[in-house]
């Protein structure tokens, strides 16, 4: 969703965060989220918005919950600062958005309190696996996911070509 020809579109800038969710099989927790305005679909991780007053754990910690229901976890972070420029309900979203890490184990995702336009915009979710990620056709947001979960999660995610499946 990076904003290539956006002259015209609104910029937003909206401090937010993500959580790099990742379960007992290694693998990564993905949303499945459709635009209401253009139905463009991708995945990204679960995060959202800064709520006013709140820090950054603060909010990865609320949005985790609300989004996943994944509540027995810690977090760790930020791991990484991502600069995010996208297209979302008719605005160009601009942030550098801090990412978290949370080993969830094998809890089961439920949604807690998603808000109205999230239960409209919401197809799913997907634990995915390595090379599922790398060889997915899907979008996949920020694009450079597998290289963030190579340098901050390691283990089954390495970049060097060797994976312990």
């Amino acid at each position: 969703m990076i904003a290539d020809d956006l002259e015209g579109v609104p910029e937003v800038v909206r401090p937010a965060v993500r959580i790099l969710c990742i379960d007992s099989s290694e693998r990564v927790l993905l949303l499945n989220w459709r635009d209401p305005i253009d139905e463009r679909t991708f995945w990204e991780p679960p995060g959202g918005g800064v709520e006013e007053g709140e820090s950054y754990i603060q909010a990865a910690s609320r949005e985790l919950a609300e989004e996943t229901g994944l509540l027995d976890t810690t977090l760790f972070g930020p791991v990484a600062w991502v600069k995010r420029d996208c297209l979302w309900s008719g605005r160009r979203l601009v942030a550098v958005e801090p990412f978290f890490v949370a080993l969830v184990g094998d809890q089961q995702v439920r949604p807690q309190a998603l808000t109205e336009e999230e239960e409209a915009t919401l197809l799913g979710y997907h634990w995915f696996a390595v090379e599922e990620l790398r060889n997915s056709k899907a979008v996949i947001e920020p694009g450079e996911l597998s290289d963030l979960l190579a340098q901050h999660v390691g283990g089954r995610w390495s970049n060097e070509g060797k994976h312990t499946l």
